[in-house]
Order: structure tokens, then sequence, then C-alpha cells
């Protein structure tokens, strides 16, 4: 018989917050049936949408990140951060959890600041290889830190710091087995190589613009593309597509069974987002990194090196990637070796239990 537990989870933005702490509440109600879980997110972001859908209930706080330039709503921050703080503190008054756990994001911050000031035991988990400010400040009252990267250290006591890896959807794992499916689901030729280029659950502006630009090229070629490029850019690139008369190119906005992608590809195009490169890691997939410059503290540019300096990966810079994004990928699609290497060191960074751990040491904790 186990014991009913309350956990708060805490934190949003991007599907490389949303999906790890998903996966998270899964794991915990899967080794304790009689926890229960809620989710705090920033009103108007994505999470509001995708924990619900994921059968879980979610409140909303009125925080907001700044805004870049001369921006009106930044002279609201104030008012919007004390506001988050005295509803975050409504919250945990509620709900009466045994522990906060927050996974990053605008939302994190006051909901676990204030855990802290009311003595519950709190955990972050640290994506990126380079921490981020608010984990950073909230780190001195933490129970434990959960990271995805070796040299955390040095940003956090190393007393706090568990090395677990990001959770990431199951089905990956099994991505290898799935070859024949992803042929049939994505309506691809055999034994052609594929080349999957996704750019994060938002879409890239930089790396769809480069492909597009190369349309022509990749037409010529016998290759055959899964191009994912978010709702915002998807109408354009489809359009580009059918102008073009390549019949060797798919476009989807969204893609729902990333299992099925990874397993159909040779190669793959990728952001550097925590999530993406601990997805890459597991499906063992030779990559070529594009790191998104739009990100605090150029994190995404970090994350990209720790692979590229254990020859796990290639990296090619914002700037240089019209004209040397998908040269590189045609390149190394045609390289043999080089996808070997480069697939083999990839899944030695991967942690396949990572979920587990974290759900392990959360109920530890508690």
């Amino acid at each position: 018989m186990t014991k009913p537990v309350r956990v708060i989870i805490s934190g949003g933005g991007t599907g490389g917050h949303i999906y790890p702490a998903i996966a998270i509440a899964n794991t915990l109600k899967s080794l304790n049936p009689d926890t229960e879980v809620l989710f705090v997110g920033a009103e108007g972001k994505m999470e509001m949408q995708k924990v619900p859908q994921a059968g879980y209930k979610i409140v909303g706080l009125p925080i907001r990140g700044l805004q870049r330039g001369f921006d009106l709503s930044n002279f609201l921050l104030p008012w919007r951060f004390l506001n988050s703080l005295l509803k975050a503190r409504k919250v945990i008054k509620e709900f009466r959890p045994q522990i906060a756990v927050g996974v990053g994001g605008y939302a994190s911050g006051p909901l676990l600041y204030i855990a802290g000031l009311m003595k519950l035991p709190t955990l972050i988990q640290e994506q990126n290889s380079y921490a981020g400010i608010t984990n950073k400040w909230l780190a001195k009252r933490a129970s434990k830190i959960c990271v995805a990267y070796e040299g955390m250290d040095a940003f956090f006591p190393a007393e706090k710091i568990v090395l677990t890896g990001n959770p990431v959807r199951k089905d990956i794992l099994s991505a290898d087995q799935k070859k024949a499916a992803a042929i049939s689901h994505f309506q691809l030729w055999d034994n052609v190589p594929t080349l999957l280029i996704i750019g994060g659950s938002l879409g890239a502006g930089t790396i769809n613009k480069s492909v597009q630009g190369a349309i022509e090229t990749l037409k010529q070629t016998s290759v055959q593309v899964i191009w994912q490029t978010g709702k915002y850019y998807y109408e354009s690139c489809q359009k580009a597509v059918v102008a073009s008369g390549a019949t060797n190119i798919r476009v989807f906005d969204f893609i729902g069974q990333m299992d099925l992608a990874y397993a159909a590809a040779d190669v793959v195009i990728s952001r550097a987002g925590a999530l993406s490169i601990s997805e890459l890691c597991l499906a063992a997939k030779p990559s070529i990194l594009v790191p998104s410059p739009n990100v605090a503290e150029d994190h995404q540019t970090k994350n990209a090196m720790a692979l590229v300096k254990a020859d796990a990966a290639l990296l090619v810079k914002d700037t240089d990637a019209h004209q040397n994004l998908i040269p590189t990928a045609l390149k190394l699609l045609n390289n043999p070796e080089k996808k070997k290497v480069l697939s083999q060191n990839i899944v030695k960074l991967s942690y396949p239990n990572a979920a587990e751990q974290i759900a392990k040491e959360i109920l530890n904790l508690i």
C-alpha cells in the first residue's frame, strides 16, 4: 500500500520545459499511484494547453519575462511578479504540497521562492549546460538540483547536485525498432537517405529560411526530407515546396510522433535546446546543431559545444546557416564513417532513466 503524496511542478514556456515536467509527473504516478500532481505555469504560455492535454490540472500565474527593447509591458513586470508571489502563496496554502519542483520557465521563480519561504523542500531540474538566472537564484534554498551535464558545480552548490540527465518521452527509447512504421507514416521511399529537420516546438526562422533557400538543391538530390517548420512558418514553407515541384520534401507544422521521425532519420538538423539534445542522444542520431542566438546566456551554443567536444555532433552557427547548413547535411549523409562515429559518441551521453531518477529524488525528499 502506497502513501498519498502531493507534488507541485512549476515552469514551462517551451516544449523543452513542459515535456520533461510531464514525464516526471507520469513517472511519479507510476512509482506511486497515490501521487497527486498540480502544475503551475505562466498565463498565456503553451503549458496552459499542453498540461491539461496530458491529463493534469494547471494553475496560471500572471508572470512574464522582460521584453527586449522598449516595451511598455516591461513597466508592469514588478506588479506581475508581486501578484505572482501572492498567487503562488495562495496555491501552496490550498493544495498543501509536500514538495515543489521547478523545471525552468517564468512560473518556477515565484512558486519555488514562496515554497522555500514556507519551508517546503524544493527540487530544481536544470536542463541546460549553462544554468539560467532563475535557477541560480533559487539554488540557495533548493534541497536538490538535478542536472543533465557534468561541471554544474560552477553554478550550484556541489553537495546539492545529482546528475540525472533530462527526462524525455519513453517512445523515443525504441525508435530504432520502428523504421518500417516510420516509412509508412511519413509516406517515404524505402532505402532512400532521410534528412529530418526540426526547429523546436515553436519553429526556427533561420533553419527554415536556410532550407527554403536550398529547396532546388534538395530537389535534385537522392535524399528525402521530413521538415518540421513550426506553425508560424508552415504556410510559406509549404508554398515554397509546392511551387518548386519537389516530391522528396514532406512539410509539417508540428510532428506529434517524434519517435517515428527519429526512426526514419539518417541525419538530423536541430536547434540545441536541452530537450532536443536529450532526445537526439537517446535516439543515437548523427546530428547537425544550429544553436539559437535568441536565448538567455546563449545557453544553446554551450549545450551544442558539450556534444561537439565529445565528437558527438556537428555545429553550424546561426549566422552561417544560410550558406553552410544544407551542404553540411548532404556531406554528412554521404559519409557513413562520420555518421557511425557521431552516432556511437552521442548515445554515450544519453540518460535513459532520467525521469525515474528525478522522481525517486522527489519521493526521497518527501
